[in-house]
């Protein structure tokens, strides 16, 4: 073993000292230089296109309608081509390491104890990675959880088992009044008509379990808590009309996956009809057709909770309620 060992030491060491062994690391730099100019150019080419629209925006939802969502939505883009970036660089150092260094003999490679420029890099960079994403992060979740004193409409969501009530208000807090309401029913989806170009304000409260408010076109999910605590958040405008699907994201009971309601997007002139209409006691659907929009939900339908013949039990002889 001691022979052995003192065999391979100075060829080693012979090796290291050859003639070719600086061009050797000059083109081991020369490539690594490459492919960082290659990560550097492809992450510039992904930055110039669509990559959302590309690749089904990497799982977030697609066709912001507020500002806090398309700032969310940038962010969530540019943090995915970043880890891309990183992950190919990682994975290029991989497969060349396995290239480079395949074992062609018994003959050892140069043994290094330590590599300062390498071990710089995969110190800092992630520690600059981490504080890049940390303070763009930080920005947006500032920018997107701001609110303001007086915004131009207030609107009180009101969750309960397994529906939805939204309260037209005329000012902020639980002490304001409701000028006008929209109460979701088992025959009837629940609709929230909102302006455009209109700050709004959402006060949420619950009268029985935790539920969650979710437009994916609106924002991220918020929950709305029971008892005394009432989730505020606003939007600072709606840029897009339209009729979108909101749901409860907080498993809440039996019918939690039906609990859904409908944001219909009108401009600042239909709002105020539509409003008006209320006020004058017409209901949702005969204000909605007052101003020109469908009268019901267009993008999701109540669940039938009557239990017959046709829904209940269909393929069994017995009547339908008819226990055992």
């Amino acid at each position: 073993m001691v022979a052995r060992s003192s065999e391979v030491r100075p060829s080693a060491v012979r090796h290291s000292a050859s003639p070719g062994a600086g061009g050797r690391r000059g083109r081991g730099a020369g490539r690594l230089a490459g492919l960082g100019l290659g990560g550097a150019a492809l992450l510039v080419l992904l930055t110039g296109c669509d990559v959302g629209a590309a690749f089904g925006g990497f799982g977030w939802p697609q066709g912001g309608i507020s500002p806090e969502s398309h700032r969310m939505y940038d962010l969530w883009i540019a943090s995915c081509i970043a880890a891309l970036a990183v992950g190919v660089f990682v994975w290029g150092l991989i497969f060349w390491c396995i290239v480079r260094y395949r074992k062609r003999g018994n003959e050892l490679p140069v043994q290094t104890r330590y590599n300062m420029p390498m071990e710089f890099l995969y110190t800092i960079a992630p520690i600059l990675i981490v504080s890049v994403l940390f303070y763009y992060t930080a920005v947006v979740q500032t920018d997107v959880v701001r609110t303001t004193k007086n915004p131009d409409v207030t609107v009180e969501v009101v969750a309960f088992k397994w529906n939805w009530q939204f309260n037209y208000r005329d000012g902020q807090g639980k002490d304001a009044n409701t000028v006008a309401s929209v109460l979701g029913t088992s025959e009837v989806i629940p609709i929230l008509v909102l302006p455009t170009d209109r700050s709004i304000r959402f006060e949420e409260t619950s009268r029985d379990v935790i539920h969650s408010f979710w437009v994916p076109e609106l924002l991220f999910k918020r929950d709305v808590m029971p008892g005394k605590i009432r989730n505020v958040f606003e939007v600072s405008k709606l840029d897009t009309e339209g009729a979108y699907v909101g749901r409860c994201a907080e498993l809440c009971g039996s019918y939690h996956a039906f609990m859904n309601f409908e944001l219909r997007v009108v401009s600042p002139e239909k709002y105020d009809q539509f409003l008006a209409a209320k006020r004058d006691g017409k209901s949702t659907q005969d204000a909605l057709t007052a101003i020109g929009e469908e009268p019901y939900a267009q993008t999701t339908k109540p669940f039938e909770t009557r239990r017959n013949t046709a829904n209940f039990n269909p393929d069994s002889a017995a009547p339908a309620g008819a226990g055992s």
